[in-house]
């Protein structure tokens, strides 16, 4: 599912299309490179505890984190993306529309990874099949439907949606045969604000670099918020040290 866009651009409105797409694309680089991190590190990890009387707390308190510093760097790139779009050519800054939903998916995206411990746990992996030939008609749907008529934003909110519901799909399905107690109600506040900070800054104050500066403040100020006992007891175990 991760090429199919670019594949479908390309097929069905041109090259030029596909290389402003792919182009635009590449500023999403520091959440790919976020999420490869993660996953590399993190599936070892959630194998080596599997065994480990809190592991489900563990993984939820993971997913936690990963949430935090993935929106994040979704804030910070789309906040910045007027320093950031001089990475690419200038004749394709037109298209940048495109990169807030393209962070998002890949965010969704991390998210089902993060998500996908419980089918490979419990030796389910064909549900990962299962998950990824359902993002790929998603994909391949609305952008035969929608793609010609509406130019490659189609494209981003296509993704958007295929990975978002992998995420859903795969969480409920789970729930079933290895529940772990997410805490959904952090999660949502954490991307529900980020998605609201991440509009503000490009439809109103896009260039405004105070102002987006202060608005991640504002959503670290969110963050520490909802995790000062946590924060507070990092702190007390450094001091103790």
């Amino acid at each position: 599912t991760e090429s199919l866009d670019k594949y479908l651009i390309k097929n069905m409105i041109g090259d030029t299309e596909m290389g402003i797409y792919a182009a635009c694309y590449k500023l999403a680089i520091f959440m790919n490179l976020y999420i490869m991190a993660f996953k590399l590190g993190a599936e070892p990890f959630f194998f080596n505890h599997a065994d480990k009387k809190n592991a489900k707390e563990t993984y939820a308190n993971i997913m936690n984190y990963f949430v935090i510093v993935g929106t994040l760097v979704l804030i910070g790139i789309v906040g910045y993306i007027d320093i950031l779009k001089h990475f690419i050519n200038p004749e394709y800054w037109g298209a940048l529309k495109i990169v807030p939903i393209v962070l998002l998916a890949n965010l969704f995206l991390g998210i089902y990874h993060n998500l996908a411990i419980w089918y490979k746990l419990t030796d389910k992996t064909r549900y990962g099949m299962y998950f990824s030939i359902f993002g790929a008609l998603i994909t391949i749907g609305l952008n035969l439907i929608l793609l010609e008529k509406y130019g490659i934003m189609v494209a981003a909110c296509a993704t958007l949606i295929a990975y978002g519901s992998m995420a859903v799909i795969s969480y409920y399905i789970g729930k079933k045969h290895y529940p772990v107690k997410y805490n959904l109600q952090k999660m949502s506040i954490y991307l529900i604000s980020s998605i609201v900070i991440c509009a503000l800054s490009f439809l109103l104050f896009r260039g405004n670099l105070w102002v987006s500066t202060l608005l991640i403040f504002l959503f670290a100020g969110i963050i520490y918020w909802n995790e000062k006992d946590e924060i507070l007891n990092v702190f007390k175990k450094i001091n103790l040290k």
